[in-house]
Formats: C-alpha cells, structure tokens, sequence
C-alpha cells in the first residue's frame, strides 16, 4: 500500500546498501486510557468509515461490535487481542492489508513476548551480475529521498546494460518514489501503468495517500471511487528503453511490489519469473487506536487498467512459473549464463529474508 510520508520512520543510506534504523514503539497504555473495547470500538468506526468498500466495511464494525457485546475482547492484551479482532475480521473478508497490530513487546499474561522482526535493508546488492547485466533488490519501496537517490543513481550507472534484474522476491510493499524514477528509463512514450481508484469520501476529506502525485492523472472513476491512473513519462536517455527487464517474483512481493509487477506486466515491458504474488492489493494508511494498537485502514485498490481486475487474494501471475530460489538462474541462463556460472551467481544474490508470504504485507 502507499505510504505517507509522515507514516514512515527516517532510513539510512550507507555506501550502496540502505538500512533502516530500530524505531521505539510506544508502550501500552494502562487500561482506563485505553481499554480493550475502546481499542475495538475505534477500529469498527474507522473500517466501517474509510473501507474501500463500504458494505464490507459496514461488515466488518458489526462482526467487531458483535465481539464487543460477546466480552471476547475485554479480558485480552497484547497480541492476544489483536488476534482476537483480527479473527472476527478475516472471518467476514479477507483482506492482505488488515491487522491490528499491538504494540512492539506486548505480549499476553503468561505468554513470551513476540520476536521482533529485523529491520528491511531497502536496497541489497546493486550492480552488474554478469556481463551486460545488472541486478538490484528492492525488499521494500521506501517513503524517503536517500533510497530515491540510490534507485536513480543504479539506473544511471546502469544505463548501458542489456537486461536489468530486479529482485522483488522479498519485497513486502511502500510507495511509488522508486518506481517514478525507473520507470522513465524503460519507456518510449509516455505509457499507462495501473489505475488506483480511491473510496470519494475518503478523497474528499483530503485523506487519499496519492493525491498530488505527479505520475498520477485523475481519470473517469466508479461510482464512489476518484480514480487516478499511475503514468511513466519518459526521460531524455533512450539507452534503456530495448533491455530486457526482467521482475523476479515470489509469496513474498505484496502490495506496492505488486504494483510493480502489473505494471511491468500489463505494458509487457518487463518478464516476471518465479512464483505468484502474494495477493495483497488495497492501499491506505496507518490509524492509531490507543494504547499503543495501530491500525491500516484499505481506503483504495489497484487494477490492471485494461481489465479493471485486481490481484487481491489471488497474486499477479508470473510469466514463467519457477520455485522462487530458482528464478534468478532461469533469468540468467535464458540470457545466456552458463548453468554452473548461473547457479553460482543465484547462490550468491539470494536473499536473505523469506520468499513467501508470512502474514498482511506492510502498509504503503
């Protein structure tokens, strides 16, 4: 989903690998600032407000509301409970986007406190895989100007290559920065990518995440829905626009990853290799809750601009199906790698983080 900027911790840029700096996570509040129910309570106004879809966003307050009459929710903490919400939740619809998440070390009476997650290295191993080649992995589509920088100083320094890999097999989601400075180098004219249609409500009170974006053109909309379709214009360099672009893809690639991978697909610009996405598509922002418990609130979906299909649930499809830890050696034998020297190279650029899906992707 797209990130708002003021959403998103500061990151860091060091040599050609980006890091991400530990952020403090506000402690729980005590249960008279911020009880269970109310935490609940806020969160069924909030998805039955701002939902993309209304009547699923009608849906999913009562089955919370319901859990608040039941007192399923009252005697719980921590995880426990944003477990509890998020059951009641998904039993409605699922969504790839929908969490309660507690905050960082709650954990329930009596119960470990959950692992924290390492932080995502935007950027990982940029530069020439092989002859001609060039590789980048993008784990996450950052909302700062460092990890922009470094997208657009690769592709300037790239520009020569005849095919360019880029690795999205652990990317969990972010923003369009990135994207608006590679796309200008790929095309020939100016070309449509996607369309994302946001909830008019949510449009109207000036809470849509894409609004003002330059690559974004407002177009003819459903009914309820402000459309904007995301466009590459191209640059004035034409050395990139006949490389092979080739995506590589996995369980793992959601949200704004995924936004990525259609468009590369719709415009058959780009090859995507490996395995289906993780079908979540609806972009929207960050609530807060109380108590610590924050919230994503879908207020919009992406879509294939051709077909007006989206991929949540299902994934974008690869163009060439492969196990994910595959896909590199398929690209680079295809380009004319030897398989020993290909299967070295794969072994070298694989990735460090999951290539699967292991839970709501991050917001963007």
């Amino acid at each position: 989903m797209i990130r708002s900027a003021r959403l998103l911790p500061a990151l860091l840029i060091a040599a050609s690998v980006v890091a991400l700096p530990l952020v403090a996570t506000p402690p729980a509040l005590a249960a008279d600032e911020a009880s269970a129910n109310q935490i609940a309570e806020k969160y069924a106004a909030l998805l039955e407000r701002d939902y993309v879809y209304p009547e699923t966003g009608k849906r999913y307050a009562a089955a919370i509301r319901a859990g608040i009459a039941a007192g399923r929710y009252a005697p719980l903490t921590g995880e426990a409970l944003g477990e509890a919400i998020d059951k009641d939740v998904n039993a409605v619809a699922p969504d790839g986007h929908l969490r309660l998440r507690a905050p960082e070390g709650a954990a329930a009476p009596g119960a470990a406190a959950p692992t924290p997650r390492p932080p995502r290295i935007p950027i990982e191993q940029p530069g020439w895989i092989a002859p001609g080649i060039a590789f980048i992995r993008f784990n996450i589509f950052p909302d700062d100007p460092a990890v922009t920088a470094a997208a657009a100083k690769f592709m300037t320094d790239h520009a020569d290559a005849k095919a360019i890999i880029f690795d999205l097999r652990t990317n969990g989601g972010g923003g369009l920065d990135q994207m608006d400075v590679i796309f200008p180098w790929l095309f020939a004219e100016p070309t449509r990518l996607v369309t994302m249609a946001t909830r008019a409500s949510v449009d109207a009170g000036g809470g849509s995440p894409i609004d003002g974006i330059a690559s974004m053109r407002p177009v003819e909309g459903d009914a309820g829905m402000v459309a904007r379709e995301h466009w590459a214009t191209p640059n004035a360099d034409a050395r990139l626009r006949d490389a092979k672009i080739y995506v590589l893809t996995s369980g793992g690639t959601a949200s704004a990853a995924e936004h990525f991978s259609l468009a590369m697909k719709h415009t058959r610009r780009g090859m995507l290799v490996g395995a289906p996405t993780a079908g979540a598509n609806h972009f929207g922002r960050g609530e807060e809750l109380g108590g610590g418990y924050r919230a994503f609130i879908p207020v919009g979906r992406t879509y294939d601009p051709a077909t007006g299909k989206d991929w949540e649930g299902d994934g974008v499809q690869p163009d060439i199906a492969v196990p994910p830890a595959e896909a590199l050696v398929r690209v680079l034998t295809d380009l004319g790698v030897t398989a020993d020297e290909a299967k070295r190279l794969s072994d070298a650029h694989m990735p460090s983080r999951p290539m699967e899906r292991r839970g709501p992707a991050p917001t963007r």
